[in-house]
């Protein structure tokens, strides 16, 4: 049964996007050099044409791949299958990647995959006689704990408090139980809702690492749709980089490329990115420093580490691993192991992707088709029900809160003002005045009494009448309030806050097959969309 119908507003018309995304997908001329090729059906046929990979170590990669896959107890058939194909030169991937975030997240990270999983359907329904694979990159190197650590469900904020230190991936999760039972009670004791608290303590507590619980916890969310997980964690795939990594720290050939690109794009535009002289880290248990070059030796920042040029050089060339691409190598480094002819991210991340083509073109290393997620926001029942009452059209919900009161009131509730009876009232009494002249000219003051009186009675009346008024427009504006708070907590997009267990909880197993019929992936048209509860 059908949960959900939807409508699509043109994305110029949120007013949620940046100027150099918009332009990105409107093909804005000054913008073509830093890219490869557009999201068009022409021109992926080209860049197919065009791109060989023939870099790509296939079977490494799918070496890799395969042991990575047997981590986890519940790796798909569809997954596996799909790994196999990539030993085939007509086997192309479209990745995305994202934080190791806890319970997945906000909603977005869901809407990322079905993006890239349906973007391959697509691709495939064009290009039949090649195959092509969806990956998700794991960013478990990732150090910034804070960004991952937490998850908002139904308005409460959840928050591992870890001590933990270095790259996320590795952080132990057996003291995740105590926000598993916060969890619980959140999400109250429906089937659905077991079912799914059965997923995150199988996740998380059956497995030591967070890169392992996240890896479980993506395959049973996405297996049967052939997702392949990647951690770029590895040894064997750094030594696919080393010569990267090389060019990176001896030349810094990242810096003086990005640097021109951004130098090139900030008149018109915001650089997402600064790159660093050097953009690698080293890793080694529980540390991921920067590395700076200081006279003639490598200083490992915040640590007692350094290396002479040739220590750095064994470095690089013997123990990889103990390497770590920042944000402006790691793009790189995804394209150096993988056929990969697209990246499917959000408008920050496409805007820093921007910034790398003249860095790719100096490694000589394929730059992808940057496609743009889907954007989604859920509109339950409820808050439908509230905004259609309230007279506003469903694309209004983009609207600032202040505007919108404001065009309420002025619609609903303007002032009443009873002047029409007040002047009734005058031209009544002034009638009277001029029968109690011709009786009795003593009685004119009590005349005179009696017409304030009255004024004074219409006036109290008035005054009842717009107090009456303004209370029910307090109801309404209470009203506006909640439904855009839904949509918008805490000021963010829906899809940038809420936790995905609220939703599976709420709308049981179909929620994620419904999101998945509603976000087909087309190459021409990109809104955002509403999912409209029914």
């Amino acid at each position: 049964m059908a949960l959900f119908s939807k409508i699509d507003v043109p994305i110029s018309q949120t007013g949620l996007f940046t100027k150099l995304f918009l332009d990105y997908l409107n093909q804005h001329e000054p913008l073509h050099s830093f890219y490869d090729a557009h999201i068009q059906l022409q021109d992926i046929e080209r860049y197919l044409q065009s791109h060989s990979f023939s870099y790509i170590d296939r079977a490494t990669l799918v070496k890799v791949l395969k042991q990575q896959a047997q981590l986890v107890k519940n790796t798909s058939q569809p997954s596996l299958t799909n790994i196999e194909l990539l030993s085939n030169s007509q086997t192309y991937t479209v990745t995305t990647g994202h934080q190791l975030c806890l319970f997945t997240g906000p909603l977005y990270f869901i809407y990322k995959i079905v993006s890239t999983i349906n973007l391959c359907k697509t691709l495939h329904q064009k290009f039949p006689n090649k195959n092509f694979v969806p990956v998700y990159w794991m960013a478990s190197e990732d150090h910034d704990s804070e960004e991952i650590n937490h998850a908002h469900v139904f308005g409460k904020k959840l928050v591992w408090n870890t001590e933990q230190k270095g790259s996320v991936g590795s952080f132990d999760t057996k003291t995740l139980a105590p926000v598993i039972e916060e969890l619980k009670i959140l999400l109250g004791d429906s089937e659905q809702a077991k079912h799914l608290i059965h997923v995150f303590e199988t996740a998380y507590l059956s497995h030591q690492q967070l890169s392992h619980a996240t890896r479980y916890l993506v395959n049973e969310l996405f297996g049967k749709y052939g997702l392949v997980i990647l951690d770029g964690d590895d040894a064997t795939l750094k030594q696919c980089f080393t010569n990267e990594f090389k060019k990176d720290v001896f030349e810094n050939l990242a810096f003086h490329k990005v640097s021109e690109s951004v130098k090139e794009l900030e008149p018109a535009y915001h650089a997402q990115v600064t790159p660093r002289a050097i953009n690698v880290f080293y890793k080694e248990n529980d540390i991921r420093e920067r590395i700076e070059k200081h006279n003639q030796h490598f200083l490992v920042l915040n640590t007692d580490l350094q290396f002479t040029e040739s220590e750095m050089l064994n470095l690089i060339e013997s123990t990889p691993e103990k390497l770590s691409p920042n944000v402006v190598l790691r793009p790189l480094y995804q394209q150096k192991i993988l056929p990969n002819i697209a990246y499917v991210g959000g408008p920050g991340e496409l805007a820093y992707w921007l910034e790398y083509k003249k860095m790719f073109d100096a490694f000589q290393i394929h730059f992808p088709i940057l496609m743009p997620r889907n954007f989604v926001a859920i509109v339950d029942a409820n808050s439908k029900a509230k905004w259609q009452k309230l007279e506003f059209d469903l694309k209004d919900f983009f609207k600032n809160t202040d505007e919108l009161i404001n065009v309420f009131i002025q619609k609903h509730f303007k002032d009443i003002n009873l002047a029409d009876i007040k002047q009734q009232l005058n031209n009544l009494y002034s009638q009277a005045h001029q029968v109690v002249d011709g009786i009795d000219k003593t009685l004119t003051n009590s005349v005179e009494a009696e017409k304030q009186k009255a004024l004074n009675g219409i006036a109290s009346l008035e005054q009842k009448i717009n107090k009456a008024l303004k209370q029910k427009s307090d109801t309404s504006v209470q009203q506006i309030k909640g439904v855009k708070e839904k949509l918008f907590p805490n000021s963010l997009p829906q899809e940038r806050y809420d936790n995905v267990s609220m939703y599976i909880a709420k709308y049981g197993d179909s929620f994620m097959e419904e999101i998945f019929r509603h976000l087909q992936y087309n190459l021409s048209d990109f809104s955002y969309t509403l999912l409209l509860a029914l």
